[in-house]
């Protein structure tokens, strides 16, 4: 079955290019589109897609609010939210996550990473724009933080390697072009390091990797 998607934007052009990549996709189908935040809000609750890539300055009620409505921990009935948006201030990041958007995207991020951030908010995974997230990561380190504990399974050499990538900032695509392997091998090592880590998502990873001074 086709995953379908709400595109909430008020710039046309916008919502056509990211119709066009989504669309081409073979599993996913872009199911509406809304020019602001409060027919973003009524059409989700109408049309109940799987996913709505919202942005957030729009005219009426803006993307913060909008997601706070469908995804909030007071939603009736939840719908998954990514944000999408131009400003990457790290005000709107915590306060779409806490309004309980399941991603936060760069409007600059590639097609890949669009459609990445779409199926890990399916798999009930939260998707991050890789630069926000070494920011922010660099942001919250103390000058001299203690190491994170050690894994309970030791991680491979090339786990290893995976994970001082993901601190980095590299997308999937991005990581198997380095190593010369491909994305969908990438995320089956990205499981296993989760699983290693105890940690949920490729987030947990990088701050693992930043305590450990994998990163650098």
């Amino acid at each position: 079955m086709s995953i379908r998607i709400l595109l909430a934007d008020d710039q046309e052009a916008v919502r056509i290019g990211f119709r066009l990549v989504l669309d081409s996709q073979p599993d996913m189908e872009v199911v509406g589109e809304a020019e602001d935040g409060r027919q973003a809000v009524e059409l989700a609750r109408g049309l109940r897609p799987d996913v709505v890539l919202a942005d957030i300055r729009m005219p009426r009620l803006d993307g913060l609010e909008a997601t706070r409505l469908l995804a909030g921990p007071d939603a009736p009935d939840p719908v998954r939210v990514v944000v999408v948006t131009t400003f990457d201030l790290d005000e709107y990041v915590h306060t779409a996550l806490r309004n309980g958007a399941c991603g936060f995207l760069l409007k600059r991020s590639s097609p890949t990473l669009l459609v990445e951030a779409v199926r890990a908010a399916m798999a009930g995974d939260a998707m991050v724009s890789p630069s926000v997230t070494v920011r922010l990561l660099r942001r919250l380190r103390a000058p001299e933080p203690p190491r994170a504990a050690p894994p309970a399974e030791a991680l491979t050499e090339r786990e290893a390697e995976i994970a001082r990538f993901v601190a980095k900032g590299l997308t999937n695509a991005e990581i198997g072009a380095e190593l010369f392997i491909s994305p969908g091998t990438v995320k089956t090592h990205l499981a296993h390091i989760q699983r290693k880590l105890g940690v949920r998502n490729r987030v947990g990873i990088a701050a693992w990797a930043w305590d450990n001074r994998a990163a650098t």
